[in-house]
């Protein structure tokens, strides 16, 4: 907590971060926690996961570099302009990449990010909504969708069975997690709320003063916001003034499409799709496709003229710096999740939820101690690992097998729901990175949204739970309550100050 509001009060995730790990340290230590910080910020690093993951996003920052010197970022800009009427065509097609950069959430970041960026720039759109589009998507989709998370949810199901010791007589894994989407209820209605948003040209709290000011005034940032990439003034200038849209597509293309051939090769010994899934290394696969992307670009500005080998060799350097102040929060955020993890918080907050649990309240329950920890901690994946096993034997005991799918819905809500909130999450940092957007600025912005959905979220678990309606019909529903609270929540702040009219 210390953490999350230094962050948010200082708008500087960096300063709150190192803050709460050494907080965490003293606590643990019992006063003597500087020793201890940096074993814990060291030992965060030391894993095969968390080196890829770095190693990744200097890659990428290395092939912006090389696509920004291309003039590819222009030419993709230019090209959508011309496509592209207004602001409400530029966040619908944010919306709708995002939705199908599907196969994992790191990459979706970076993809839409990278793709949509300068788009949503020349139509006036805040780097913060941008932000939000990319960071309402990429998590929650993949929940749902064929990717990395799909085998780690159903692993976390398995984990749930052992825990409860129903894996003899529980449905499939697989089979429980399928059932689970409909109750999916926070990322199917953040997906939603995402388009309710960019069709109707309705903000409310202070995404409508981010909105309000990019509209009226063409500044996607605020006069102090300090981004997490600022292109052009760490790498200067294309160095082509006849860019191409390929120099954009194609090492775009290889990040794709090495990535996904990486993710056969290292799960083949899965088998089926749900099996390649599950076996394969996700984090290595991102590696290889970024190098891909890396090499195709460099060799295309070698290929035209427009780099020399020397050039490149410089642009790629510069790229990966662009990345320092990503990776040291990512680091930090890590730092974080192994702390709450010395310190038990998660267990704690659940002990606590199950002094609350009655059956219609179950999934409000699960719901809001999955959040509450995620927000703390800024892991939904930690989350998930955290919660599952012991949700699946509370939802047995107290409403019997016909809750598994629901509570693991339930699960999955909360945990990408308090992910989204928490300034300390690697997915917002890095949603923050890729659109070039203020860290804090993001999440503040964001809040409003996320809480909004959450409610909704909340209201539908409760009716579920005391009506046992189908979530067939609570989802339509909630997409209407939904669509009427953003509608309210607009007009209410119609009159504020800065306040934009719903507007293209």
């Amino acid at each position: 907590m210390l953490a999350i509001v230094a962050a948010i009060v200082s708008r500087r995730a960096i300063p709150g971060l190192l803050v709460g790990v050494w907080a965490g340290a003293i606590i643990y230590t019992g006063g003597h926690g500087l020793g201890t910080t940096f074993d814990w910020i060291i030992a965060s690093i030391a894993t095969e996961f968390h080196v890829s993951i770095l190693v990744f996003t200097f890659l990428l920052g290395a092939g912006v570099g090389f696509i920004w010197r291309l003039g590819g970022s222009f030419a993709v800009r230019d090209w959508a302009a011309s496509r592209l009427e207004n602001r409400r065509q530029a966040g619908v097609a944010a919306w709708v990449l995002g939705m199908l950069v599907f196969f994992n959430d790191y990459a979706n970041t970076a993809i839409v990010g990278t793709a949509m960026r300068d788009v949503t720039d020349s139509h006036d759109i805040s780097r913060e909504k941008l932000s939000y589009v990319v960071d309402s998507t990429a998590a929650p989709v993949a929940t749902f969708m064929f990717s990395d998370w799909i085998a780690f949810q159903v692993s976390m199901i398995e984990e749930g069975y052992s825990a409860a010791g129903i894996s003899e007589t529980a449905p499939a894994a697989f089979v429980t997690f399928l059932r689970s989407i409909p109750f999916n209820f926070y990322c199917l209605l953040a997906v939603l709320m995402v388009g309710i948003i960019v069709i109707s040209g309705r903000d409310f709290g202070e995404m409508k003063t981010a909105e309000a000011r990019a509209s009226s005034t063409g500044k996607v940032l605020r006069d102090d916001a300090q981004p997490m990439q600022d292109i052009e003034g760490d790498l200067g200038k294309p160095e082509t003034t006849k860019p191409m849209v390929r120099s954009f597509v194609v090492p775009i293309v290889m990040l794709v499409a090495v990535t996904l051939v990486g993710v056969y090769w290292t799960g083949r010994a899965g088998g089926d799709l749900v099996g390649v899934l599950g076996a394969a290394n996700w984090a290595l696969s991102l590696v290889w496709g970024a190098a891909g992307m890396v090499l195709s670009a460099g060799y295309f500005g070698l290929r035209h003229g427009i780099l020399s080998f020397g050039e490149s060799v410089e642009t790629f350097v510069d790229g990966m710096k662009i990345m320092m102040t990503a990776n040291t929060i990512l680091v930090l955020a890590w730092s974080i999740g192994t702390v709450t993890t010395e310190l038990g918080t998660g267990q704690y907050v659940t002990s606590v939820a199950e002094g609350l649990v009655t059956p219609g309240l179950l999934l409000v329950v699960v719901a809001v101690a999955a959040g509450f920890t995620s927000f703390t901690t800024g892991t939904s994946w930690g989350t998930m690992g955290i919660i599952t096993p012991i949700a699946v034997p509370l939802a047995v005991e107290v409403s019997g097998m016909g809750a598994l799918g629901p509570v693991i819905g339930a699960v999955f809500s909360g945990a990408i729901f308090g992910d989204h909130c928490s300034p300390i999450s690697d997915t917002t940092v890095l949603s923050s990175t890729f659109t070039g957007a203020d860290h804090i600025d993001h999440v503040r912005t964001q809040i409003y949204y996320a809480a909004t959905a959450f409610v909704v979220a909340i209201a539908l678990f409760l009716v579920w739970g005391y009506l046992s309606v189908t979530p067939y019909l609570l989802l339509p529903a909630g997409v209407i309550l939904l669509g009427g609270l953003v509608y309210v929540f607009s007009e209410f702040d119609i009159t504020g100050p800065g306040a934009p009219q719903p507007s293209d």
